[in-house]
C-alpha cells in the first residue's frame, strides 16, 4: 500500500480517549488505541482489567463517559447503525439457542440484518463447509461440541460480512486442541479475507510475536504495539514476561 492510500484509510477501529464508570468505580480510564484494516489485534488482560466493559462500550451497549469510538472512520455514538453494519462479534457468553438447529440460527441472524433467506442460505452453505461443519447444518445447537459451538458463532458473525471481527475470550471453556483451532480459522480469516479482528483474551500464549497487542491493566492502557516490540521495550524475552512486567507482577495465567 503506497503512503497516500494509507493516508486516506481509516482505522478498522479507532479508540479514543474512552473512559467508563459504574457508579464510582472507574472500569476504564482514558484508553485510546487504534487498529489498522486486516490486522490481527489482542487485548491482552487479566480478568477484572476492563476488557469486557471495552468490548461493550465498542459494541455500543454501554455509553462511554468520555471519549469516542469509530469503526472505519464511523462514531458509534452518531452513527451506530453505519458503524455497527461493518462489524462482526462474537461474546465470551455462549448465544446459540440450543434448541434450533444451527441453520436456523443463522436463518434468524441473516433475517435480523435484513438478508433474503435464499441469500442468507447460500452464505451460510459457504461458511460452514469452511469451518468444516456443513455436515451439522440439521443438528440442534444444543448437541454441537464447545468448539462446533464458537465455530458456528464466528460464522453467525460473518454473515453479513463485516470488516471487523470481535471476539471476547472466544477459547474460554475449550480445550487445547479446540484453543488451536478456533485461534487459527480466525487468524486465517485476517490472511484470507482482509479482516480486520479483535481478540481479548488473559491467556498471553494466544499472543504471536507479530500480533499487534493492547496491554489493558486496572483500566488503563499500559502498551500499544507489535508484540515484538512491546518486549523488546520491556526487555523481555516474551509476551508473557513482558505482561509480568508491565503489570507489576501481574499473575501469568496462561495455563489458565
Amino acid at each position: 500500500m503506497n503512503d497516500s492510500l494509507r493516508d486516506t484509510t481509516p482505522d478498522a477501529l479507532s479508540v479514543e480517549g474512552v473512559s467508563h464508570s459504574y457508579g464510582d468505580r472507574l472500569a476504564l480510564d482514558d484508553v485510546s488505541f487504534a487498529i489498522a484494516p486486516a490486522t490481527f489485534a489482542v487485548l491482552l488482560g487479566l480478568n477484572g482489567a476492563g476488557k469486557s466493559t471495552l468490548f461493550s462500550v465498542i459494541t455500543h451497549l454501554y455509553a462511554s463517559r468520555a471519549g469516542a469510538i469509530r469503526i472505519f472512520g464511523r462514531d458509534v455514538a452518531r452513527e451506530s447503525g453505519a458503524a455497527l453494519a461493518q462489524l462482526g462479534v462474537v461474546f465470551q457468553q455462549r448465544t446459540l439457542d440450543p434448541d434450533l438447529t444451527v441453520e436456523q440460527n443463522l436463518l434468524y441472524h441473516g433475517a435480523l440484518h435484513g438478508i433474503g433467506r435464499r441469500e442468507t442460505r447460500a452464505r451460510q452453505a459457504l461458511l460452514l463447509a469452511r469451518f468444516g461443519l456443513a455436515d451439522r447444518a440439521r443438528d440442534r445447537a444444543r448437541y454441537l461440541s464447545g468448539g462446533q459451538m464458537r465455530r458456528i458463532e464466528i460464522a453467525r458473525a460473518l454473515l453479513h460480512r463485516p470488516h471487523l471481527l470481535l471476539l471476547d475470550e472466544p477459547t474460554a471453556g475449550l480445550d487445547i486442541e479446540a484453543r488451536a483451532d478456533i485461534l487459527f480459522l480466525v487468524r486465517d480469516l485476517v490472511r484470507a479475507d482482509g479482516i480486520g479482528v479483535l481478540w481479548t483474551t488473559h491467556l498471553v500464549d494466544e499472543v504471536s510475536d507479530e500480533d499487534h497487542v493492547v496491554i489493558l491493566h486496572k483500566g488503563r492502557r499500559l502498551a500499544n504495539d507489535r508484540a515484538r516490540v512491546v518486549m523488546k521495550s520491556a526487555g523481555a524475552r516474551s509476551i508473557g514476561e513482558a505482561f509480568t512486567t508491565l503489570t507489576g507482577g501481574g499473575r501469568d495465567e496462561s495455563a489458565a
